[in-house]
C-alpha cells in the first residue's frame, strides 16, 4: 500500500477538522424558548426568526403530552394546517422529543388536533456552519508597534 502524500494528509486532517469544529458547534434550541415551549401561547415564528440554525443543531419539543404532537410538513401542509400526510412524526409519546437538522433547508412543523390553526407550528429556517475568518498574519517587515 502506498504512502499518503504530505498534502494527502494535510487534505485529511483539514477535513477532520472541519467535521470535528462542525459537531462542536451543534446547539439545542428549545423551540419556544423552554421546556414547555411547544404550546399556543408562545409566539413561535417570532420565537423562530430570533434563532439562528445550523446544520447539526438539535431541536427540543416540549409539551403536554395530552394535548400536543410534533409532525413534520412540507411547506402546503404548514401552511394550511394539514396534519394528514406529514413526513415525519417526531412524537415519541413523552412529551420531550427531539430532533436533529440534517441539512441546510427550511424545516416545517405543526401539531395536529386543530392546534396547528391555534398557533402551534413553526418554520426553521437551517444554514449551513460558516468557519470564522482567518485572522490576518503580519507582512514580512511590519512592525507591530506601528499597529
Amino acid at each position: 500500500m502506498e504512502a499518503l502524500s504530505l498534502n494527502k494528509k494535510m487534505l485529511l486532517m483539514m477535513i477532520m477538522t472541519a467535521m470535528i469544529w462542525n459537531m462542536a458547534k451543534a446547539e439545542e434550541h428549545f423551540v419556544g424558548g423552554g421546556r414547555q415551549g411547544w404550546n399556543p401561547s408562545n409566539n413561535l415564528t417570532k420565537w423562530s426568526l430570533n434563532e439562528h440554525f445550523h446544520v447539526n443543531d438539535w431541536l427540543f419539543f416540549g409539551y403536554d403530552k395530552l394535548y400536543f404532537n410534533v409532525l413534520e410538513v412540507n411547506k402546503t401542509s404548514y401552511e394550511n394546517c394539514i396534519d394528514t400526510g406529514f413526513i415525519k412524526n417526531i412524537t415519541r409519546g413523552g412529551g420531550r422529543d427531539v430532533f436533529l437538522l440534517t441539512e441546510a433547508k427550511t424545516y416545517y412543523f405543526i401539531s395536529g388536533g386543530g392546534f396547528c390553526q391555534r398557533g402551534v407550528k413553526v418554520a426553521i429556517d437551517v444554514n449551513e456552519h460558516v468557519a470564522p475568518a482567518p485572522q490576518p498574519t503580519p507582512h514580512k517587515g511590519s512592525n507591530a508597534s506601528n499597529i
